[in-house]
């Protein structure tokens, strides 16, 4: 497959993928929708794209194992995890031990996918007890909610007193965009100046569809406006809930649309993700 367009800087950061290896999944599990979606999988599309950097997302398929997404940031960070950092996934009832273990381990935040009820392995009351502890490490809470939820927790949100993360553009779909009431939340949001965007996962809710995706760029060009030194950029490769995958390296060509010049995007790939989940 071809390589993208755009060239990376040294350092370039992949902020959002997931990484299932079927030997961490629970006992039981068929492990033949997860296939090619190991480390050694993913590094092949790492030197393809040419990141360094990257940021593995704890998968719903492992709950709140965390196992295989430490294991993950060990296998992908050589040496000794410098270029590799995690999100996990706990409940509230976990132990301040096991925190301090994550933390060692790479992880910088917690995750929150709240959106599809039906498969969710945290809950919305979930996101503000757990804000609270993870405060003192310099974590944040990542935020997977539609649009109408960012909407309805808009409060809860605006209380949060860690720093927050928005997957995939805060999943405003097309055509209000930034006519939608989700986008004048998330604004208000991002000027607090600890909230961050992921400018990722466009075709999760595009209806054009790729490979430019057209009718989630006005959107994406806001988001990277109102906080461009607090936007990153991520494949969301394997792209788990994708039947047909999108390119990656389309998706990093997003970035020649979205974003004005080859300074703003070095600070989306290598300069904001350094800040955000402590790169040297």
């Amino acid at each position: 497959m071809n390589p993208p367009r755009l060239a990376v800087p040294e350092g370039a950061c992949d902020s959002h993928i997931h990484i299932v290896d079927p030997a961490f999944l629970p006992p039981g599990v068929d492990a033949s929708p997860w296939r090619d979606m190991t480390p050694a999988d993913y590094q092949r599309l790492q030197a393809r794209l040419g990141t360094r950097r990257a940021v593995v997302v704890q998968p719903k398929a492992y709950g709140t194992d965390n196992a295989g997404t430490l294991a993950a940031i060990a296998a992908l960070g050589a040496p000794h995890g410098a270029d590799a950092r995690g999100i996990a996934v706990v409940r509230p009832d976990v132990t301040e031990a096991e925190l301090r273990r994550l933390d060692a381990g790479g992880i910088r935040g917690l995750r929150f996918s709240v959106w599809k009820a039906s498969d969710t392995v945290t809950t919305v009351d979930m996101i503000e007890p757990l804000a609270d502890r993870i405060r003192a490490l310099g974590w944040h809470a990542q935020i997977n909610m539609s649009a109408e939820q960012l909407v309805t927790h808009a409060a809860l949100l605006e209380r949060l007193r860690c720093p927050i993360v928005f997957d995939h553009l805060g999943r405003i779909p097309p055509p209000a965009g930034t006519g939608h009431p989700a986008f004048a939340v998330l604004s208000r949001l991002l000027r607090r100046g600890d909230v961050w965007v992921k400018l990722s996962g466009a075709y999760l809710d595009s209806v054009a569809g790729g490979p430019g995706y057209p009718d989630m760029a006005g959107l994406a060009r806001a988001l990277a406006a109102l906080a461009p030194e607090r936007a990153v950029w991520g494949s969301d490769w394997p792209h788990v809930t994708e039947r047909h995958k999108p390119d990656d390296a389309g998706l990093l060509d997003l970035l020649l649309d979205w974003l004005p010049d080859d300074a703003a995007r070095r600070r989306v790939l290598r300069d904001n993700p350094a800040t955000l989940y402590g790169f040297a």
